[in-house]
């Protein structure tokens, strides 16, 4: 017996199953017929403005979840915005420039092979061309797609950074900073890619493990503390630095120790080495673990200022104090080259230090480097090495393994080098605080 029609329920015009695949289309149709976005505006006309600012993606395929994740947040923030009484305006935009959509070009002609050269293999005007094509088309998929997820925007009017009008306003207002003394060209380092011949971001760095070797050289003091001179007795004292980027000792112009740590002077086989109190064990059984004495210890604002020689180049340098300087690893002083290092290059101009870097675009020594000009840095690694072991600077060696940035197109590893780049002066004329306030 069927007791359905005894039972007083409620009734409803929405279906049992949402069937989402179906609904959601036509619920997005009617929202694009209807000008739903528009009509929003219309309404919100004479509220407070409300801008959520787009950080736009590359307009380089389909978009992935990082995509939705993103645009998803951004519509939910927006739309909130605009329910607690804002105009909460949404302007979508697409990066048009920059490897990302250059990489997809050349995969699509068939240049993406490490073998060719990029740089000749096609006429830069119409490389452009094939990037504003490919960049167009894949405007128009995301939008697409970023509409199906039901995002609000103003889809008709977004704003690409290729388009003349956007690019006339940037080189405008760069203008502005040129005429009021606030730009100038000079060196930074930045991740390199030898083979692409381009800097790379860090978000277009890849870490992939690497076997590298890694090097303890000693550096002679041509200074020490007066308290270990009076302990040398005639023997030479030397700053033992450990890197894992023997390459980039040619560049080398300073040591960095920490100030507040410990260091010691360390006795075996009649030399004195310099190393902190906190890795001297370590080091010395990288040494083999010999008989050893300890001539003195002192902290490490007590070496800065003192000077050294550089392994096998006629270069004097100085110690210099850094907070960076880690005492997990190595020896607790760490070479500094100005030109190949984050740490460096601030440290570097601090000290008043040249941005000194003797490694041209395709990741070979320049001419006047001697013993290694016109050899790739990994190529004069191995060379680098034995040239300390005949001069009798290299304490020991050892291979590592470990993470090692590598260039997202190529997958070659990178190197972190000067290049010249455009600098804006925030702390000139106040700007910092008005950017602040804006």
């Amino acid at each position: 017996m069927d007791y359905k029609a005894t039972l007083n329920l409620p009734k409803t015009a929405f279906p049992m199953k949402a069937n989402l695949p179906e609904s959601e289309p036509k619920m997005l149709a009617w929202w694009e017929q209807f000008g739903m976005y528009k009509r929003l505006r219309q309404v919100a006309a004479d509220r407070p403005l409300w801008i959520l600012h787009d950080g736009p993606p590359y307009a380089n395929g389909n978009i992935h979840l990082g995509h939705v994740l993103n645009k998803v947040l951004k519509d939910v923030i927006v739309k909130s915005r605009a329910m607690l009484g804002f105009n909460a305006v949404y302007v979508p935009g697409w990066d048009c420039h920059g490897l990302p959509i250059e990489h997809q070009v050349d995969k699509e002609l068939g240049l993406d092979d490490p073998a060719v050269d990029i740089r000749r293999a096609m006429d830069p005007v119409e490389k452009r061309k094939k990037c504003r094509e490919y960049a167009l088309r894949y405007i128009d998929i995301q939008r697409n797609e970023f509409k199906r997820l039901g995002v609000f925007g103003d889809w008709d009017n977004p704003y690409v950074t290729m388009a003349p009008a956007y690019q006339a306003i940037i080189a405008r207002e760069f203008g502005r900073f040129v005429g009021r003394g606030l730009v100038h060209k000079g060196l930074k380092p930045v991740h390199w890619c030898m083979h692409c011949k381009t800097a790379l971001a860090q978000a277009e760095v890849e870490y992939e493990d690497q076997r590298t070797p890694s090097v303890w050289v000693k550096f002679p003091l041509t200074s020490v503390p007066a308290e270990l001179q009076t302990k040398l007795a005639g023997r030479r004292a030397f700053a033992v630095i450990w890197t894992t980027t023997p390459w980039t000792l040619p560049a080398n112009l300073a040591i960095a120790v920490h100030p507040t740590q410990s260091y010691v002077a360390v006795e075996a086989f009649g030399e004195v080495y310099i190393v902190a109190r906190a890795r001297v064990n370590d080091f010395l059984t990288v040494l083999g673990n010999p008989q050893h004495g300890v001539l003195g210890r002192f902290e490490g604002a007590q070496l800065v200022g003192h000077t050294f020689r550089h392994p096998w180049i006629d270069r004097e340098g100085t110690i210099a104090a850094a907070d960076f300087v880690a005492m997990d690893q190595g020896t607790g002083l760490v070479h500094i080259a100005p030109g190949h290092g984050e740490e460096d290059y601030e440290l570097g101009r601090s000290l008043g230090l040249p941005i000194f870097t003797p490694v041209d675009d395709d990741g070979r020594f320049v001419p006047g480097v001697e013993h290694f000009a016109g050899l790739t840095v990994w190529d004069a690694n191995p060379r680098i090495v034995e040239h300390l072991r005949s001069v009798g600077m290299l304490v020991a060696e050892r291979r590592l393994d470990h993470t090692y940035p590598h260039c997202w197109r190529c997958k070659n590893p990178t190197l972190f080098r000067a290049t010249e780049q455009w600098f804006i002066e925030l702390d000139k004329q106040g700007f910092r605080a008005s950017v602040l306030e804006a």
